[in-house]
């Protein structure tokens, strides 16, 4: 059998409305590269990053859900397991922000309520057209008591330290909670995995 190579799994969660970046940020965070070519999320995509903090290697396992409504009901499920949710806006585009209010609400009716979340105002290098001020992420961050950062996938600003720092404060949790809370949960993730692929 495959030895394991890290120590703790982490679901991570990246939602917002389609176009602001999900997908590009995602790519730049796993792949470090940047294209303006990506298609719109079809359903659900996902990579992998394994990452070492306090002396544990923590696979990132990053889904990427699609911003349209009609895949809403697909991207549902998505949210049971998760254990970091970044809620991503478009800074140059209003609607995308108002919108970061609806996706906390799915966050509550589908996401554990323990999780972990963090609202990334994207596209930071586009000065001339924002229409979100920084003031303005940094309130909504505030009032639902969410950690909020500005970033750039083209520019490649404060990228990696989002999901390091949503990582973090996740492990904070699991290594808060009895010691054998989290890595149990994931070991029974790891069986149902092993199990299925031997049926199959």
């Amino acid at each position: 059998m495959a030895k394991k190579t890290y120590d703790l799994l982490f679901k991570l969660l990246l939602i917002g409305d389609s176009g602001v970046g999900k997908t590009c940020i995602l790519f730049r965070f796993s792949d470090d590269a940047f294209t303006t070519t990506f298609l719109s999320t079809i359903g659900i995509d996902f990579k992998i990053k394994t990452v070492e903090l306090r002396g544990k290697k923590i696979k990132l396992q990053i889904w990427d859900t699609a911003g349209q409504e009609r895949f809403h009901t697909i991207t549902t499920s998505y949210y049971r397991g998760a254990m970091g949710i970044m809620l991503i806006y478009d800074i140059t585009n209003g609607k995308s922000f108002e919108n970061i209010v609806k996706w906390l609400r799915y966050i509550d009716e589908h996401a554990n309520e323990d999780v972990e979340k963090m609202i990334l105002g994207n596209k930071c290098d586009m000065h001339e057209k924002r229409v979100v001020s920084t003031e303005r992420g940094e309130a909504i961050g505030r009032e639902h008591g969410i950690k909020f950062m500005e970033t750039s996938a083209k520019s490649n600003v404060n990228i990696e330290r989002a999901f390091i720092e949503l990582a973090e404060a996740i492990l904070e949790k699991t290594a808060g909670s009895e010691p054998q809370e989290a890595p149990d949960r994931l070991t029974v993730d790891r069986r149902v995995e092993k199990s299925s692929n031997r049926c199959c």
